[in-house]
């Protein structure tokens, strides 16, 4: 009744705990009694694996994506670089692998590299602690929400002494299979037994296995350092050979050196007699330059005063002009009026003329009315009519007697006199009108005339300006073509300078080749002694790797029984201090006096090796180098 009112999760996670108890007790013991590197054959740390992948997906939530549903641990791991500073390189490689295709593959080879970097443990903690983090990924009544998942955490301590060198991108990671396999962790004694002699066997199959590799490696050796004396001997040779001839190049350099010395000392004094002829006609047409460019700025100046002068003239002819243009436009005005005074007495003179008419006919009118007056009396001419040019041929006779007739004379008389002085004073005033315009056309026809000669004789001027201008122009042109031919002048005597210069540097450039070729030789024949020296050091060191090759010859890969203190420091293993062989001597060691590695010719990956056996190699690969 007990069992079945058991919660089946808690049943799970318990059945859990206890398969990571028994998977990682187990992967310790094969693997401190195996000795060695594990790697991804090992069938414990393939059940470790499956049975941790069981336990990171227990009660692991399920999340919708758009196609299907998604349930992996590669969501909560990559939590572990956001927490830990130091996962974020685990899952750098993870992410760049390039075989690995699903989430489920990333999770599988990242507890792969977290268990060869020893550090599983530290990064799950990490993970654990954080509850409302890992509550987005897992049900409360997850193993990793609850004590079981502490426990296993504490458990994968013990993890960090086993040595793990796995293999990620050889496996398919995305399709493996996770069962777990219970025969492993069912015994009985005859399976104690045999494993205990298995394990045995397993050894002396190593030790074995390792004396072959030695002695394989050991004639390697000799038959490389054999190799490499002929060689050495042979590149003696070369080298001897070399000498000479770099001798007979050396003597060959020493006379092509005093050749170039002879001819340097002979271009050295041709650029300095060049130099010094050049120097004077720079200075001579220097000299020349300045007094011709006075010159020039003498003329040039004059010239611009003359311009100056000559637009001001212009200026003024101009301000002339427009004031005779003014003067003429107000005469054609005056014309105008006068035009418009004459036609205006014209038209007074017609008027005056049509009142002449009607005067002429209001007296033949009255010599009409008088015809029919019965009496009439003889009166002289000059009474009668005070008229000049008018003839009124009818009156010889006056009629004295009527009286009719002395009043008409009364009322005729004044208006023929007024008609008179004015017709006269009407003639007058044309005469003098006509008298006045003539005289006002005279003075204009003066006047325009000599307004037309002073225009042109101001035309003429400007013509003259315009031509002394353009001579001015051209004249400043040729100066400036004679100052642009001096410049280059002057440029062509700096770029010969600059070539002075740059033989002079050739010549020092030669100078520092000939010294620089000296100290080539002196190094050569340096470095000829320096090999012979080598030579004798390298037959000194083979003959000394021979005695450490017939030293180790002896060696074997010791048993773990059999050490209870290390080699080089001597202190007693415990659990803390853990017992590890040297891949190199096959000695017993403990983590401090054993912390480096070397890849081995029994290995190409590096492996574990002792101080002693490091600096032997260390040295040994030092003597090796060419």
């Amino acid at each position: 009744m007990l069992s079945a009112t058991k919660d089946p999760i808690a049943v799970e996670r318990a059945n859990l705990l206890n398969m990571a108890k028994l998977s990682i007790k187990g992967l310790i013991e094969s693997a401190l009694s195996f000795g060695r590197t594990l790697d991804s054959d090992y069938p414990p740390l393939q059940q470790f694996f499956v049975v941790m992948e069981h336990c990171l997906k227990h009660g692991l939530k399920v999340r919708k994506s758009f196609l299907s549903y998604n349930k992996t641990i590669w969501g909560p791991l990559e939590l572990v670089e956001k927490l830990y500073p130091e996962a974020e390189e685990i899952g750098a490689s993870v992410r760049d692998l390039p075989g690995l295709k699903t989430p489920l593959g990333r999770a599988r080879a990242w507890l792969r590299l977290a268990l060869m970097q020893k550090k599983m443990a530290d990064y799950l903690r990490c993970l654990i602690i954080q509850r409302d983090l890992l509550s987005e990924f897992y049900e409360y009544h997850a193993l990793m929400m609850e004590e079981e998942g502490t426990v296993i955490v504490g458990l994968l301590v013990g993890l960090n002494v086993i040595d793990a060198n796995l293999c990620v991108k050889g496996e398919d990671l995305d399709s493996q299979v996770g069962v777990i396999d219970f025969s492993m962790y069912l015994k009985n004694e005859e399976d104690i037994g045999n494993k205990e002699r298995n394990v045995q066997i397993a050894a002396i199959l190593d030790q074995k296995n390792y004396v072959e590799e030695l002695n394989r490696q050991l004639n390697s050796t000799v038959s490389t350092l054999h190799s490499r004396v002929d060689s050495l001997e042979k590149s003696n040779t070369k080298l001897i050979e070399e000498l000479a001839i770099a001798k007979n190049n050396i003597i060959k350099l020493q006379e092509e050196n005093h050749q170039l010395r002879s001819e340097n000392k002979l271009i050295l004094m041709k650029t300095q007699q060049h130099m010094e002829v050049t120097k004077v006609d720079v200075e001579t047409e220097l000299q020349t330059y300045k007094h011709s460019r006075q010159g020039l700025d003498e003329m040039y100046n004059d010239a611009r005063r003359q311009l100056r002068d000559e637009s001001q003239l212009r200026q003024d002819v101009e301000n002339e002009l427009s004031v005779q243009v003014s003067m003429k436009h107000e005469i054609e005005l005056a014309m105008k009026l006068l035009e418009k005074d004459i036609h205006e007495k014209q038209d007074t003179l017609i008027g005056l003329r049509q009142q002449l008419e009607e005067v002429k006919a209001i007296n033949i009118e009255m010599y009409q009315k008088l015809q029919f007056i019965p009496r009439l009396a003889i009166v002289p001419p000059q009474t009668l009519f005070s008229f000049r040019n008018v003839s009124i041929s009818p009156f010889f006779f006056y009629l004295s007697s009527s009286p009719f007739y002395t009043l008409v004379l009364a009322s005729v008389l004044p208006k023929v006199d007024l008609n008179y002085t004015r017709l006269q004073q009407a003639e007058k005033a044309q005469v003098e009108a006509e008298d006045e315009d003539e005289k006002y056309r005279q003075e204009c026809l003066s006047k325009s005339d000599s307004l037309q000669k002073q225009i042109s004789q101001k035309e003429k001027q400007l013509v003259r300006l315009e031509t002394d201008l353009k001579i001015e122009k051209e004249w400043r042109q040729t100066l400036q073509e004679d100052l642009q031919k001096e410049k280059d002048a002057l440029s062509h005597l700096r770029h010969e300078t600059q070539q002075i210069i740059s033989l002079k540097k050739e010549f020092l450039n030669l100078q520092d080749e000939n010294q620089q070729l000296k100290k080539i030789y002196h190094e050569q024949e340096q470095a000829l002694q320096e090999l012979g020296n080598k030579l004798s050091e390298s037959k000194l060191k083979i003959e000394d790797i021979k005695e450490a090759n017939k030293a180790l010859q002896g060696l074997v890969w010791l048993k773990d029984k059999e050490a209870t203190h290390c080699k080089l420091c001597e202190k007693e293993f415990s659990l803390s201090k853990r017992k590890h062989h040297c891949r190199n001597c096959g000695e017993i060691f403990c983590n401090a006096c054993s912390d480096n590695e070397l890849p081995l010719p029994s290995s190409p990956k590096p492996v574990r090796v002792c101080d002693s056996c490091h600096a032997l190699l260390i040295q040994r690969c030092s003597s090796n180098l060419p």
